[in-house]
């Protein structure tokens, strides 16, 4: 059994020790963290996975980013990860799935992530939804996947992703 629940301060490092585990060393040489640098990641939907003797079992971030010129609010979605030892339980589903549904409550309305289709493919991402989405390199275009959260959410937004810029957009969702 194991408690979903937002990711506090006080769980950072116990989270970045997770993905370190999870993931190559280099893992924040990816362009990925340059759209990360110097923001937090989103709160309320950055969940994290306990069992019953309090033991990280898994994690998930999200952070605001904007995509093209006209700087479209968006979300990147990851890293998610599970610790070896608890993978394949079906966990990582469960954080991806909770975390869209706290995403979509509360209004946001796109999810861009790099990731593995086969995997991300069951939570409707999908290649064509990011179609007109550049990612800044080095990255495989192919692994580029995106999820609208609301009916045409994508419809006109192209263009590069980009970090979030406070004041870059008027609200956080859209």
């Amino acid at each position: 059994m194991y408690r979903i629940q937002p990711e506090t301060p006080r769980d950072a490092a116990e989270v970045e020790f997770l993905f370190d585990l999870a993931f190559a060393p280099g893992r924040t040489a990816l362009s990925s963290y340059r759209l990360r640098d110097a923001i937090p990641p989103e709160r309320a939907l950055s969940l994290i996975a306990r069992d019953d003797y309090d033991v990280l079992a898994g994690a998930i971030r999200y952070w605001r980013i904007l995509v093209g010129e006209a700087g479209h609010p968006a979300l990147l979605l990851g890293p998610v990860a599970v610790h070896p030892t608890r993978q394949g339980e079906g966990l990582g589903a469960v954080l991806v799935g909770s975390s869209l549904a706290r995403a979509e409550e509360l209004g946001w309305t796109r999810v861009i992530l790099v990731g593995d289709a086969p995997y991300y493919n069951r939570f409707g991402f999908t290649r064509e939804a990011a179609l007109a989405i550049d990612f800044p390199p080095p990255t495989n275009p192919d692994r580029l996947l995106a999820r609208a959260l609301a009916p045409d959410a994508f419809a006109g937004v192209s263009g590069l992703v980009r970090p979030w810029e406070e004041g870059a957009a008027a609200q956080a969702v859209g």
